[in-house]
């Protein structure tokens, strides 16, 4: 077979791309209207992109070997279980900008895309950084435990609340376009023309607003997808390095990445409607932090020291598998005693 020059032959990269394309394809046309996403129908859609996924893990199985499709399990469920805390995150930035559900998806959508593209340039970045040597490993090491600590002290503030209004993506964007500051629609942009209109409706009669002729106006919909899309990155600077410490392969790390990130807008609503059950989740995703930093700091001690000790991938599959379950159990054995 054909190889490519990131180790994998041209068939299995083909097979990545075809999936991943058809199955976003698929999603799209399925929720390419404004349209609520309810809980069922985000836990089938979730199951849909395991599925995808989980294919995708069996077509490596059969066609390379076992330890392949391990590296591929164990990055794509360390990918799921970081991104729960991002999704968190998003809540609070889709809360800030006031949108509304059904704008929601349009959002995450557009939003995925732009992570996809992100993270692929973080992945090879980060793949050719560590041929420098492992000292490039104790640096990813220090940044992910330092995310864990940063997370520690994020739960003991929980009270706080995060002005977007000064966020360096917001004010990028109004510096390059004036904003017009209610939502029209799903639209991330209307004409001055538009604002006009809106401003003629009798909802609208008394608000002041100076409308510039010509002018392209960004709306809330697009300051809320700026700030997402500069999170995102900020996301990547922890994930990546720790989907790394399982695999060095780019194809591994990124199809990993990948495919989880496809199925991050339905799991979204999901989280939505179970968030102030899973209470403890975030406890195993510092715990999942810590077990990354040693597990990198221990491949560098390999190369530096060579003690010849090194975590399996089937062993790190079954850390980062039972630390989500016993998160999810802990969150339903231990519940607050009032959720709302």
């Amino acid at each position: 077979m054909t190889q490519t020059n990131i180790g994998f032959p041209i068939e299995t990269v083909t097979v990545f791309i075809t999936l991943a394309i058809v199955a976003l394809l698929i999603d799209l046309l399925a929720h390419h209207s404004d349209k609520p996403i309810g809980l069922k129908n985000a836990v089938l859609w979730s199951i849909f992109w395991i599925a995808i996924s989980l294919s995708f893990a069996v077509f490596l199985y059969i066609h390379h070997n076992a330890e392949v499709a391990t590296l591929f399990l164990t990055g794509y469920a360390l990918e799921k279980v970081l991104s729960i805390d991002n999704l968190f995150v998003l809540m609070a930035i889709f809360s800030w900008f006031k949108i509304p559900e059904i704008y929601r998806h349009r959002i995450l959508y557009l939003g995925v895309i732009g992570a996809i593209i992100f993270r692929g340039i973080f992945v090879a970045i980060g793949t050719e950084l560590l041929s420098l040597g492992p000292w490039v490993e104790i640096a990813f090491a220090i940044i992910v435990a330092w995310t864990a600590i940063m997370m520690l002290n994020k739960k003991e503030n929980k009270e706080e609340v995060t002005d977007y209004s000064n966020h360096f993506a917001n004010r990028i964007v109004r510096h390059f376009f004036p904003v017009y500051p209610k939502i029209v629609g799903h639209k991330f942009f209307i004409s001055s023309k538009k604002v006009s209109a809106e401003l003629a409706k009798a909802d609208n009669k008394n608000f002041q607003f100076d409308v510039k002729k010509g002018a392209i106006y960004a709306t809330p919909l697009f300051l809320c997808l700026a700030v997402i899309e500069l999170s995102d990155v900020m996301f990547a600077f922890d994930s990546v390095p720790a989907i790394i410490a399982v695999s060095r392969e780019p194809l591994i790390v990124y199809s990993a990445m990948m495919f989880a990130i496809l199925g991050l807008r339905t799991l979204y609503f999901v989280l939505e409607t179970l968030r102030h059950y899973l209470i403890h989740l975030e406890k195993a995703i510092i715990a999942l932090l810590f077990f990354i930093a040693f597990k990198l700091a221990l491949n560098a001690a390999n190369q530096v020291w060579k003690i010849d000790y090194d975590i399996k991938p089937i062993a790190s599959l079954y850390v980062v598998l039972g630390v989500l379950i016993i998160g999810i159990l802990a969150s339903f054995i231990f519940p607050k005693k009032n959720p709302h």
